[in-house]
């Protein structure tokens, strides 16, 4: 199936491609009475709700109720595009808030799968407001402590992409599908179509993944077992998987630690985690940094833990605030975290000060410090002053053998200090960040691999 082709389905066929079979239980039609033609006695509306209905065997443009999707209990909220477009009105509304209100009395993580075009013109700046209302429930469910994943097929645009779909902690969206808040029609005539794509939003870092058709259900089963699934005790550090001795100067140890040799995060966590872990992309303020900071949750030992990785590049504005989201989400769930540190420093060119670095950090600092969930860190290779130590759990910072952590680079201290450049190798060594100083500095708890207190 081509990756940029969208597949359009009906809201009984998606629930067939998503839901366990069998386990589809609508909940209860809170419909109510209205007046001839809607509220705003729109002429021919009510004609073109009851041809809707023939042609689509649904009474509103959205199907709820709960279903299991590979073993875990949700709650589905299903548009059905046939029906006036997936347009939001008040009876919609009305379908959204029982559903939400039916999650957190029974416990259930939400998951809508949209297809809307917007608010349904016919009812006016009633429809409209209905989007207050779905982002009042969506926020109770927040924060209820219940995960909602939305799931965006082709078209996703409007209002039901600014609450339904934006608004969900995880988003994965089809391949081809139309996503972003201006419709086809309505956008500037000279808009680049490209950027209102499933793919063009993983990018701009708005969507988390793109997942094709056939893989959704496995996809979407993964996501809601690690976010619904048992929560367990504080991550222990991973084992050191470098070098296993330890470094006898401050420059070796700097050394060892910019190796292109030494293991990297990617291989932290296929080990730890092994294929069972999905990825949190992106910052939802339009940035991502998918080669400089690695965030998701993954299953260890049969609970769930999230994660977020530095891999060794100067870690980005977005790559910061991409750990930020993942932190209070995890936080809010009440999952535990595994952070590793590995970058030289933050990104410090002029593009990384114009999209807020020193905010971003500032963030990152923020939600570490006060998270109730426990946070667990690894240092496994360079400790680059703040925008290393952002990411270090206070009191739980573990180092591995090949690592080092330092207020600054040893070379920019030199330089600071205006010595001469052969004085770099002395001055690494004043700054006392070997893994064995940190320990013994108080800063780290203990070297991965060797006896711990």
């Amino acid at each position: 199936m081509s990756e940029n082709r969208a597949v359009r389905l009906s809201a009984r066929q998606f629930l067939d491609l998503v839901a366990d079979p069998g386990t589809f239980t609508g909940l209860p039609d809170p419909a109510r009475a209205s007046a001839p033609d809607g509220p705003l006695g729109w002429r021919g509306y009510d004609a073109s709700r009851a041809r809707a209905a023939e042609r689509t065997g649904e009474r509103e443009s959205v199907v709820v109720g709960t279903a299991c999707v590979e073993g875990t209990p949700a709650v589905l909220i299903v548009f059905e595009f046939g029906y006036l477009g997936g347009s939001l009105g008040e009876r919609t509304g009305d379908r959204l808030e029982a559903a939400y209100r039916h999650a957190r009395e029974h416990r259930l993580p939400v998951v809508p799968l949209v297809a809307t075009g917007g608010s349904r013109m016919q009812e006016g700046m009633l429809a409209l407001s209905q989007l207050q209302r779905v982002a009042r429930q969506s926020a109770l469910t927040r924060e209820a402590g219940l995960p909602q994943i939305a799931v965006v097929r082709d078209p996703t645009t409007g209002g039901g992409w600014a609450t339904l779909g934006a608004g969900a902690d995880v988003i994965l969206a089809l391949p081809g599908a139309q996503v972003g808040f201006a419709g086809s029609r309505v956008r500037p005539p000279d808009a680049d179509p490209a950027a209102y794509t499933a793919h063009a939003q993983v990018a701009a870092g708005s969507a988390d993944a793109v997942v094709p058709l056939e893989e959704l259900r496995a996809a979407l089963g993964l996501w809601l077992r690690l976010l619904t699934g048992p929560v367990s005790a504080p991550a222990a550090p991973p084992d050191a998987l470098g070098a296993a001795g330890l470094p006898e100067t401050g420059w070796q140890a700097v050394q060892r630690a910019r190796s292109p040799r030494r293991p990297r995060a990617r291989a932290y966590l296929d080990a730890w985690f092994g294929d069972r872990r999905v990825a949190l992309v992106g910052d939802r303020c339009g940035g991502a940094d998918p080669a400089g900071m690695l965030c998701g949750f993954g299953e260890r030992d049969g609970h769930a833990v999230a994660f977020a990785a530095q891999t060794g590049t100067a870690t980005r504005p977005a790559g910061f605030r991409t750990a930020t989201r993942l932190i209070r989400l995890a936080d809010r769930l009440g999952i535990p975290v595994l952070t590793l540190v590995d970058t030289p420093g933050a990104a410090n060119d002029a593009e990384a000060e114009r999209q807020g670095v020193g905010a971003a950090i500032a963030e990152l600092f923020g939600a570490v410090a006060a998270a109730r969930t426990p946070i667990t860190t690894l240092v496994v290779g360079e400790g680059g002053s703040g925008g290393a130590l952002a990411l270090a759990a206070p009191g739980n910072t573990w180092a591995t053998p090949d690592s080092y952590f330092s207020v600054i680079a040893p070379e920019l201290a030199a330089a600071i200090l205006k010595r001469p450049p052969e004085e770099v190798e002395a001055t690494a060594g004043q700054l006392r960040i070997r893994p064995q100083d940190l320990v013994e500095l108080g800063v780290v708890r203990g070297i991965a691999g060797h006896s711990r207190p």
